[in-house]
């Protein structure tokens, strides 16, 4: 009987420890060598946030706009469905500062609200461009519920940074802080008015850094599981010291919500620009000339690379800084001015940096060698100063069609960059388009687009032979008899 009662202890113990495990554990601890210590244990405890969300609740302010909208679907900020489920970028990263519209024939008025923070205590403020982007009215409410009426200082598209100015004075502002100490796992936190909700503080980690996001290769992005939503766009992210280390800028969402990805503009990039916008009132950027690719572990074997690194070169402008500095399809650059390039995400903040004019040594890798070239850096084309846009001219006085084009790499035709007011534009011309003649005659080329330009006849209509959407199609370019010069 003793025995029996011992079994069904043994037993019932065994049953017992088959829902959780702990029992069988005890029973069976595993084996360990007698001279190994234990593991070290990580004490972890979440921080409290308090008293940084009181120190720096009164530098942020909330941004509400007021407008018309075009009569398109721009008026969508968020949820926009994908055609390719499973392409986790193709429904965008979306922005967040309006409410959906509903489309119609004409302008519909819109209101929208954003954040921002102040960075100096005469009314100088930061928020994202695309809060007050095409906005009539700008109103900027304190912490404390004064109101002031704003004005946009300036803004840039690539950074998706706008300046703005209030009329007042002795202003709370916040410190800003260095982004190269953030570190992945790192605890940050998030002031705002998500949903119109304000002086909303949430927390999360970084999750990662330097992120490159579609249409934004200029800007190191900080990813985050903050939760983040319509409202906190262009508010700020604060480190554990209290300092502003990035400005929410983004989300990936199939819902229109926070769905564990947010993405910061790392403070330092918003900063050169805010400095460039109150000094020149836009922003300058360096330019290579070139259409990079990720090199995967196949394309690395077929260059014959022990490991994918680098940015492939897939395209080089042929009238660009690269051409001339003599980089070539096919190269791979792994270094620019002595700092890595690990990916093809790395090279284009480094290069946008740089001031236009400057040189710089690219390292690179052609036909398994690595050797060095030296490229002197051109000016970026701003999506803001149609001044910028390639005239396709040679000079001043000849016929212009206002838009910026690169050559394709089988020499048929050229691809439309920027389009700018002007003739082309009114006749249809499209970014993405690839011109493949001009009144009748061939393009093969920038260099001989120019020439075509140039030779066009002043107050007629020209055909413009245009390759779109993998179909092709006329339109008719009028050639003003004189051409007005940009103001």
């Amino acid at each position: 009987m003793q025995t029996s009662r011992k079994f069904n202890k043994v037993a019932a113990a065994v049953i017992l420890g088959l829902g959780g495990g702990a029992l069988v554990t005890n029973l069976l601890p595993p084996a360990r060598a007698l001279d190994t210590p234990p593991p070290a244990r990580i004490e972890m405890s979440v921080p409290d946030f308090s008293a940084l969300v009181q120190q720096n609740a009164a530098a942020v302010v909330n941004v509400s706009v007021s407008g018309k909208s075009a009569p398109t679907l721009t008026g969508l900020p968020f949820a926009v469905p994908d055609d390719d489920p499973d392409n986790p970028f193709g429904e965008f990263f979306k922005r967040f500062p309006q409410p959906s519209m509903p489309q119609s024939g004409r302008a519909m008025p819109i209101q929208g609200l954003g954040s921002g923070f102040i960075i100096s205590a005469d009314g100088h403020l930061i928020t994202n461009r695309h809060v007050v982007d095409g906005a009539d009215k700008i109103t900027v409410k304190l912490n404390d519920k004064r109101e002031f009426p704003a004005k946009v200082i300036g803004s840039d598209a690539q950074s998706d940074i706008a300046l703005l100015k209030i009329e007042a004075h002795d202003l709370p502002t916040v410190t800003i802080g260095d982004v190269g100490s953030l570190k992945v796992g790192q605890w940050v936190f998030a002031i705002g008015a998500p949903f119109g909700l304000e002086r909303t503080a949430t927390k999360g980690i970084v999750s990662a850094l330097g992120r490159s996001l579609p249409n934004d290769t200029y800007v190191p992005f900080i990813q985050t599981d903050v939760p983040i939503n319509p409202g906190n766009s262009g508010g700020p992210l604060f480190d554990l010291t209290g300092k502003v280390v990035g400005i929410n800028s983004q989300i990936f969402s199939r819902s229109g919500g926070y769905m564990g990805l947010s993405f910061a503009i790392p403070v330092n990039v918003a900063m050169d620009v805010v400095a460039q916008l109150k000094a020149e009132g836009h922003v300058t950027r360096g330019w290579i000339g070139v259409t990079l690719q990720e090199v995967t572990q196949d394309l690395a074997r077929s260059f014959n690379l022990e490991q994918p690194r680098g940015a492939l070169v897939a395209e080089v402008n042929a009238t660009g800084p690269a051409a001339k500095a003599g980089l070539k399809a096919g190269d791979i650059i792994i270094a620019y001015a002595e700092k890595p390039v690990q990916d093809s995400a790395d090279l284009p903040p480094l290069v946008g940096a740089t001031k236009p004019g400057a040189s710089r040594t690219l390292t690179v890798i052609r036909e398994g060698k690595t050797q060095e070239l030296t490229v002197t850096l051109g000016q970026l084309p701003d999506k803001d100063r149609k001044e910028q846009l390639a005239d396709n001219a040679p000079n001043e006085s000849g016929p212009r069609l206002n838009i910026a084009v690169g050559d394709v790499p089988d020499g048929q035709g050229v691809l439309v960059q920027q389009v700018g007011p002007g003739a082309a534009a009114e006749a249809g011309v499209k970014s993405g388009d690839i011109l493949l003649s001009l009144n009748n005659r061939p393009i093969k080329d920038a260099a001989q687009l120019r020439q075509l330009v140039k030779d066009l006849p002043r107050g007629k209509r020209v055909p413009l032979l245009v390759k779109r959407a993998g179909g092709a199609l006329y339109l008719a370019v009028a050639i003003p008899a004189a051409d007005k010069q940009p103001g």
